[in-house]
């Protein structure tokens, strides 16, 4: 799995762990060699998240950041496209491999996956 700073690497991706790659300047997703067709919010979302692995990030941060701040108590908005994030991705909100959710709270990107 490799991470990347997208600053020193901006012709490569910003997350690549064999089955997940994420390429931030090509706005490209693939997994398991196959691309996968996100929307705008979708990849904003992902890139939101891979930008800062590890970091919990609040649901009222990713609400002001995505919609801006009069959305901050929308969190069903959020609920509605980690859902569809999730299932093009392959990633169970039960068992994540990528994206935790911290009930209340926000989310975070998962730096190693889990077994």
């Amino acid at each position: 799995m490799r991470f990347y700073a997208t600053s020193s690497h901006a012709d490569g991706p910003a997350f690549d762990d064999g089955r997940l790659r994420v390429d931030l300047v090509g706005r490209e997703v693939s997994v398991d060699g196959q691309p996968v067709a996100l929307s705008r919010k979708e990849f904003a979302l992902l890139a939101l998240l891979v930008r800062q692995p590890g970091r919990l990030l609040t649901q009222t941060q990713i609400l002001q950041e995505m919609w801006g701040p009069t959305h901050d108590e929308d969190a069903h908005y959020l609920r509605i496209l980690v859902g569809k994030l999730r299932r093009k991705i392959g990633d169970d909100a039960a068992s994540p491999r990528y994206i935790i959710t911290e009930p209340g709270v926000g989310l975070r990107f998962i730096r190693a996956p889990t077994s």
